[in-house]
């Protein structure tokens, strides 16, 4: 296995730099570590402490019942790479042009976690799936279409000290060969690798996640250490012992063989931090970047309908609360509290300002956040978020202020708006519109003005320097031919 090797050279650097942008250098024991972790098309219903009988989470249902449960998470983005984006920035994904899967790429510009954490002395790594970028300035596992040049955006371009990571989707056994790995080789700190690539992918990540984490403890410096597993995304394969769990499922042991395999690894994380002694100042998140694969018909793997998006409507690609809502907790010893459930709208927007408020950094005062602090909101103090959450995909666009949620298809033709009360209709079926014309023009008001700024950031105005030009036409709403999903399922 290899090892990681602390980059003293870097780790000047770093300092230097954040030395100047006025950053103050803390210890871990002043600072928690951080560690944020999310898997790839989960769904609402795909773990024990959100009530599966079926797949054995364990390690994460312990953790989730040491912390705190939120039942009311969204991942914001229906696919991956938006979900990913808004991930690291606290933005909304439409503010860089990341309209969909493998459309843009995170901008250089962006103030993201990695960069935030660093002026405050944090060694910074990233482990997993990327997709947020070429990791190539030729090749693209995407093929042509998605030109590797104009964007090339790698972690370790986008301030990560260490990084362990593929462009896209990978199998989850053997992720160094078959199909999925064409041009989409894990990197290991911006070189391609054939070592250790075989076997249990989620294993094959966290061999080099322990690592970083081990190497910054043993310097007494905090880390921020993002795993971002590629399970249970297709390709879906479990290895022998995880099938032999699941005997008497079907296909459908592959897909619950490879989330316990994740979980395996989540118990592994934990023992690795009990035994530097770091436990209980290690913040741990978990969540999901969308609902689980298998809205439509198709001859792809049979698995892909194996995820459960419990008792909402929708799937992966859709707006509905099915693809969008997700398994999240947030465990912190002594700080978050323990066998809570919050039903609070909380988003993955949300994660930079509260990790900024947690840590002491500070964030870019010209720079527009669609997350806020939910800090108290995690500690029990706050009831509920101030800021409405609001979502865009395909030919929809969507607000969720409170209780309440709005989709519309049109910035001109209300005809087809809908408001659901999600506390009493959580399949989206009785539409409010016509009950609640008063809320439902509020929060139209609300949602255009949401995109106009979206449209004003994709044009870089947030951005210093006049050199900054969005790689792609920002999309209007109601633009013809664009993809998405709103129809409740029946």
């Amino acid at each position: 296995m290899p090892s990681f090797h602390p980059f003293p050279i870097r780790i000047f650097l770093f300092t230097v730099v954040a030395t100047l942008l006025g950053g103050q250098f803390v210890s871990a024991s002043d600072c928690p570590n951080i560690v944020l972790m999310m898997c790839d098309d989960l769904g609402w219903g795909d773990t024990g402490f959100n009530g599966n009988t079926i797949i054995q989470t364990p390690e994460l249902d312990a953790l989730a019942n040491e912390g705190t449960v939120l039942d009311h998470f969204y991942s914001v983005g229906p696919v991956c790479s938006p979900t990913r984006a808004s991930f690291l920035t606290g933005r909304h994904y439409f503010r860089m042009g990341i309209w969909t899967a493998n459309k843009g790429h995170l901008p250089s510009q962006e103030f993201t976690l990695a960069r935030m954490l660093k002026t405050r002395g944090y060694a910074t790594g990233h482990f997993g799936k990327w997709h947020l970028g070429t990791l190539s300035r030729t090749v693209s596992a995407k093929g042509k279409g998605r030109r590797p040049d104009l964007h090339y955006a790698p972690p370790w371009e986008r301030d990560y000290d260490a990084s362990f990571v593929t462009e896209s989707a990978v199998c989850t056994w053997d992720p160094g060969i078959g199909k999925r790995a064409r041009n989409n080789p894990y990197y290991e700190n911006g070189v391609a690798t054939d070592e250790n690539v075989l076997g249990c992918d989620s294993r094959v990540l966290m061999d080099r996640a322990l690592p970083f984490i081990e190497a910054a403890a043993e310097r007494d410096q905090p880390f921020l250490s993002v795993i971002w597993f590629h399970a249970p995304h297709e390709d879906i394969q479990a290895g022998p012992e995880y099938l032999a769990k699941y005997e008497g499922h079907g296909e459908a042991a592959h897909y619950y063989g490879c989330i316990t395999a994740v979980d395996d690894q989540v118990g592994r994380l934990r023992k690795k931090l009990a035994s530097l002694g770091v436990a209980d100042n290690t913040l741990l998140f978990f969540c999901s970047d969308n609902g689980p694969e298998g809205g439509e018909p198709s001859n792809r793997m049979k698995t892909r309908r194996a995820g459960s998006a419990g008792e909402f409507s929708g799937r992966k690609r859709s707006v509905l609360d099915g693809g969008v809502r997700v398994p999240a907790f947030v465990h912190w010893p002594g700080q978050i509290p323990a066998g809570v459930r919050l039903n609070a709208p909380l988003s993955v927007m949300d994660l930079l300002p509260t990790v900024a408020a947690i840590t002491g950094a500070e964030t870019l005062p010209n720079r527009l956040l669609d997350g806020e602090n939910v800090l108290p909101i995690w500690k029990g103090e706050q009831a509920q978020r101030e800021k409405s959450i609001p979502f865009r995909y395909g030919q929809f666009a969507c607000l969720v202020r409170g209780k309440h949620k709005l989709i519309i298809e049109s910035p001109n033709d209300d005809s087809k708006d809908r408001l659901f009360d999600l506390s009493k209709d959580v399949s989206e079926s009785n539409n409010l519109a016509n009950q609640k014309p008063e809320l439902t023009a509020s929060m139209r008001t609300e949602l255009l003005g949401f995109l106009e700024s979206a449209k004003a950031s994709h044009a870089g105005e947030e951005y210093e320097g006049n050199d900054t030009k969005p790689v792609e036409k920002w999309h209007p709403l109601g633009k013809a031919g664009q993809r998405g999903n709103a129809t409740p399922n029946r």
